[in-house]
């Protein structure tokens, strides 16, 4: 299985629907590697523990952890099924930004942010980076977050171990809109 369609599935099951192939995700998250390895080849999905390391290792945005002892694996971020990934409150920098389409431009301006069936909004520390995430959907916009203005309004800001920025929300008036 190639490494893109691997890192999908695991998105997948990870974040969403670990029900799909039969396995339970912790409290935090955490599923144990044999037991995601096997539940992968009982329903038809062949994956060796060399490759599941190798998309670990490989991933570009580092969307997956393994456990210091290699034991267990998890989303770093994303997910829409229950789960505390035990994060503590961070100091934001200043500025953040967020990676989206045009079409999406008019639902923010009247909502801010929202963060849909996710557990938070996923923002990045660079423009480089959200110009990556807004190009999966089309032609991306970047829009800028004045992170340390939210900080001082009263939002918590935390950032995953893959240093995702996230936040439950992040309003309109907080937000720098590209001019037209």
């Amino acid at each position: 299985m190639p490494s893109v369609r691997i890192s999908k599935f695991l998105s997948l099951v990870l974040r969403h629907q670990p029900q799909l192939i039969g396995i339970t995700l912790d409290e935090a998250g955490w599923v144990d590697v044999d037991e995601l390895l096997a539940a992968c080849a009982r329903r038809g999905r062949h994956l060796t523990r060399a490759e599941l390391e190798e998309v670990v290792a490989a991933s570009d945005k580092q969307r997956f952890a393994l456990s210091p002892d290699g034991a267990r694996i998890r989303a770093n971020q994303g997910h829409s099924v229950s789960v505390d990934l035990q994060l503590a409150p961070a100091e934001p920098p200043e500025l953040l930004f967020h990676g989206t389409v045009a079409a999406a431009l008019a639902g923010i301006r009247a909502e801010g942010l929202v963060r849909g069936k996710r557990h938070h909004v996923h923002l990045s520390r660079d423009v480089a980076t959200a110009n990556v995430v807004g190009k999966r959907r089309g032609a991306p916009v970047i829009l800028t977050v004045r992170a340390a203005e939210m900080v001082a309004a009263g939002h918590t800001f935390y950032v995953s171990e893959n240093r995702v920025w996230l936040v439950e929300h992040v309003p309109a008036s907080f937000i720098d809109f590209p001019a037209s």
